[in-house]
């Protein structure tokens, strides 16, 4: 039986800058964009989310929230620096780590370093040492698989340790909302909600064939985590296809400036991730998707691989635009068709190298 631990830092760049800043600390703050430079919330403090704010909201709607809020410009060189700090962490107890983005990961301990048998005290010692290293806190899940381990690591944030045994999983998934399922973004628990599936329990009724008639073939993977499956290994060599990031928005977006200003958070993701992942892409994608559940995308291919210093929000921001254009749309029009996600995607992806300095664009 596997012995896997989740890793999640605990509102990761908000954390570092209250850590660098004393007079940060204990105040509301975001990391993003101001309002007047139509920005986004990229990280929100603890303190801040107390107003209702989280990341991928408009920085204008963020400060009407919290009048006294502290706006933070983003520090990736910073941040992938102490993800490299809690990374070497990791690997003095095992070799078995996969990162998912720079503030979290999976580690496999059934045997590790120390030869030590519970994934608890491994997981207590893990979160010392971060603190103790940078200064920062971190919430760990524990279980006998992925899934499991990343639904108890959110359970007691921050600072929180939680463990779920075999005889526990079932009564824990059964009691799981829909949307707490890691995996199930806010646009699939509405369809979920609108079969009748609002918890785990419902979910793990229905047949597999069932599933995956009304989602595709995740719906094998929804059909697995309802009974408290998940027989994926820890790959610490993963080799990603494609990178990116998404937002789903709640309200739903209907001004201009507020899509280019989600834009702009979720750039910011796909951005630390790239760094994160030391590579480059070469097709850039831009997904849509509306309130009456309308998906677009619109890709941009370059003949030279793009990456982290290159100007994506900007190309982002043109294919947005480009779109709307095209449906010649109007702001009447914008607030009737509200726009429930932005997503953005870089694939055919490959090492970073030593930068090019042409960047061709072969087709929009």
């Amino acid at each position: 039986m596997r012995k896997i631990i989740h890793v999640d830092m605990d509102a990761f760049y908000a954390s570092v800058e209250q850590r660098d800043f004393p007079q940060y600390r204990g105040k509301p703050l975001v990391v993003g964009g101001r309002p007047e430079q139509r920005g986004a919330v990229a990280a929100a403090s603890y303190e801040a989310r107390q107003y209702g704010i989280h990341s991928a909201m408009p920085a204008r709607i963020a400060q009407q929230r919290c009048p006294d809020l502290i706006f933070a410009r983003p520090r990736f060189e910073v941040y992938k620096a102490v993800s490299q700090q809690i990374r070497s962490i990791f690997h003095h107890y095992t070799d078995l780590v996969e990162p998912l983005s720079l503030d979290e990961a999976y580690l496999d301990v059934t045997t590790n370093a120390l030869g030590e048998p519970s994934a608890v005290v491994l997981a207590r010692a893990i979160k010392a040492d971060i603190h103790s290293t940078t200064q920062l806190t971190a919430s760990a899940g524990v279980s006998v698989n992925k899934f499991l381990a990343k639904m108890a690591s959110g359970q007691n944030k921050p600072d929180g340790l939680t463990l779920i045994l075999p005889e526990q999983a079932e009564a824990f998934v059964a009691a799981l909302p829909i949307e707490k399922f890691h995996g199930i973004g806010y646009v699939t628990a509405r369809k979920m909600r609108a079969l009748g599936i609002a918890t785990g329990a419902d979910l793990r009724q229905r047949a597999e064939a069932d599933l995956v008639q009304h989602f595709g073939k995740v719906g094998h993977f929804y059909y697995r985590v309802a009974q408290g499956q998940d027989d994926r290994p820890v790959n610490p060599n993963r080799i990603r296809k494609s990178l990116g990031a998404e937002r789903s928005f709640s309200p739903n977006l209907t001004d201009l400036a507020d899509m280019t200003a989600a834009l702009g958070s979720v750039a910011a993701e796909v951005i630390s991730r790239l760094q994160e992942q030391r590579c480059r892409g070469h097709t850039l994608t831009l997904k849509v998707k509306y309130a009456n559940y309308r998906q677009i995308t619109r890709s941009r291919t370059f003949v030279a691989a793009i990456g982290a210093e290159s100007p994506i929000l900007l190309w982002a921001e043109e294919m947005l635009l480009a779109h709307l254009d095209a449906q010649r749309l109007t702001p009447e029009d914008y607030r009737n068709q509200p726009v429930r996600l932005l997503g953005l995607t870089l694939s055919n992806l490959e090492p970073t190298g030593e930068p090019d300095h042409v960047q061709l664009s072969l087709e929009v």
